[in-house]
């Protein structure tokens, strides 16, 4: 279902069209003479989470939305660009509504990076899945991690739940009533036996956005005292904190480092502990993103920013 605020712009002056492709949404802002005129959201536009044909049905109803009018450039940021075919794809798809625009086509990683205002250092998305990317004072750029689920994720949302499901799994193997976390997680799936979780985890009508959207039974019963729950948000924390220090590494900086993706926004728990062991490695300038990554390209569009 597509979300409006604002109103469409259909007059003169000189528009820029922002995108952040998630996983599961696209977010979209117009900025005229770089000023938010209006937003969007649709559906995801990222091939790896949807058909080609439900992407360019997605960008059509943001693009939509957005109102029409000519558009000077397109800034999209999405997960999955990982080589020129990638961005090359994405562009194809957007071009058809802009069709004299420059398509700037960058990992959404960068979105992060810009949203925080910062010309350089370390952005890392911490949501359904994690990456963390970096750009040197050099204009070097490295990365670290974003391979997807079945080759890492660590500390993602659907890596704490997935670890919830483990956790529940592993008790009743070993004949343990049913504690705090397996309980909240068995209800909030509508099972009645751990075992059915099995099943359930490997049904087509489960995926990684689903196991993603279980996180917040382990964030809340970590709030209710969970220690198992703590303990997975603490290995979480662990696991974002060390792709941001290995990207650190490669390019021999210490910061800043700014925190997107939902977890990363949102969990007070989980950003307390990541501050902590980011700190305890000697990172600084260390701060979570208060407004939607989208509004980077503000950023990336002024004329005076240095793009990686």
């Amino acid at each position: 279902m597509d979300i409006f605020r604002g109103t469409p712009n259909t007059g003169a002056g000189h528009r820029v069209i922002g995108l952040d492709i998630g996983g599961t949404k696209t977010h979209g802002l117009l900025l005229v003479n770089g000023v938010p005129a209006a937003e969007a959201m649709a559906g995801s536009a990222n091939v790896q989470n949807v058909s080609t044909a439900q992407a360019a049905a997605n960008l059509a109803e943001i693009f939509s939305a957005l109102g029409p009018g000519p558009v000077e450039r397109v800034i999209a940021g999405s997960g999955g660009i990982d080589t020129d075919d990638d961005a090359a794809a994405l562009r194809a798809l957007i071009s058809p509504h802009a069709p004299e625009a420059v398509v700037d086509v960058i990992h959404d990683t960068r979105l992060i990076l810009a949203a925080g205002e910062s010309p350089d250092g370390i952005a890392l998305i911490a949501g359904t899945g994690s990456v963390a990317w970096g750009l040197g004072p050099n204009s070097d750029e490295a990365r670290c991690g974003g391979w997807g689920y079945l080759l890492g994720d660590e500390g993602s949302g659907y890596w704490i739940g997935r670890e919830a499901v483990r956790h529940t799994l592993r008790s009743f193997n070993l004949r343990h009533e049913p504690d705090q976390l397996a309980t909240a997680l068995l209800a909030a799936c509508s099972l009645d036996e751990p075992e059915e979780l099995i099943s359930l985890f490997h049904s087509a009508e489960t995926g990684r956005r689903y196991w993603a959207g279980k996180a917040s039974v382990v964030f809340d019963t970590a709030v209710e005292g969970s220690a198992v729950s703590m303990e997975i948000i603490e290995a979480a924390a662990r696991h974002l904190a060390g792709l941001v220090q290995d990207t650190a590494r490669l390019l021999n900086i210490s910061g800043p480092v700014v925190v997107g993706g939902g977890l990363g926004m949102n969990q007070p728990l989980l950003q307390d502990r990541l501050r902590q062991d980011l700190e305890r490695s000697g990172l600084t300038g260390i701060r979570f993103l208060r407004q939607d990554p989208v509004h980077g390209v503000r950023y990336l569009a002024a004329p005076d920013v240095q793009r990686g």
